[in-house]
């Protein structure tokens, strides 16, 4: 299926023969969802004959560059962006979602929505919106350098639990051979829904970008190739 997948965005990307224009967006990197999102924006794009390009970076480093104009965006953020960022612009409808979850090595208890963690010890990753905005003005909050870093950190005991987007934080652990060790805690914190984001210069492209978007969700397209990208990132070696 995943390869039935990737041969229709090929065929779609290909479009006319006429030059693409090309647009250039922040990842954060080493976060699965990111790529997960970026590979739907893949399949809207290509749609529009547009060719995307992604600058894997830190999430704060991302911000810094779609913000000034030095990238012509971000593939997917929390709602409330624009109001810190006002050069970016939203769009709707949402891309994507995100579960955030808290992810334990001893702790064991039920997870109440983010005030249920707010007497423990927290690691997140800096510049991850969602994170540092459930957490804020919690005591004992470490934003650490990226999602790998925070996973061996809690292996180190250095805090009690860390937050990632569930996704995200399943594959990480994984990867690092610790799911034995680190488990994530039920049930997720909250579901949030995450956008896409496009530099003010973009301004017009944005209605179209949602109008595909928009299509792709009400067909059921949009759903299945986020399921089937989930799919192929938990399953790959």
């Amino acid at each position: 299926m995943w390869r039935i997948i990737v041969a229709c965005l090929s065929l779609l990307a290909a479009g006319p023969s006429q030059a693409q224009q090309l647009i250039r967006l922040a990842r954060i990197a080493d976060i699965p969802d990111q790529y997960v999102g970026g590979e739907m924006l893949r399949a809207v794009y290509a749609k529009l004959n547009i060719k995307l390009a992604f600058e894997d970076v830190p999430g704060k480093r991302a911000l810094a560059l779609s913000s000034a104009g030095e990238v012509d965006g971000e593939i997917q953020r929390i709602g409330t962006l624009s109001s810190d960022y006002p050069t970016l612009i939203q769009v709707t409808p949402a891309i994507n979602y995100i579960e955030p979850a808290v992810f334990t090595t001893k702790l064991r208890f039920d997870v109440a929505g983010w005030n249920s963690i707010r007497e423990y010890s927290i690691g997140i990753v800096r510049g991850v919106g969602s994170s540092e905005a459930g957490t804020r003005g919690m005591a004992r909050v470490t934003a650490t350098t990226s999602l790998e870093n925070m996973i061996r950190m809690l292996d180190a005991d250095r805090f009690e639990v860390m937050v990632t987007d569930l996704f995200s934080g399943l594959v990480a652990v994984r990867k690092l051979n610790l799911q034995t060790r680190i488990v994530p805690l039920s049930p997720p914190l909250e579901r949030i829904h995450i956008y896409h984001y496009l530099h003010e210069r973009h301004r017009d492209l944005v209605p179209k970008v949602g109008k595909v978007i928009a299509q792709m969700e009400a067909s059921g397209e949009l759903a299945m190739l986020r399921d089937a990208l989930v799919k192929q990132v938990l399953s790959a070696p």
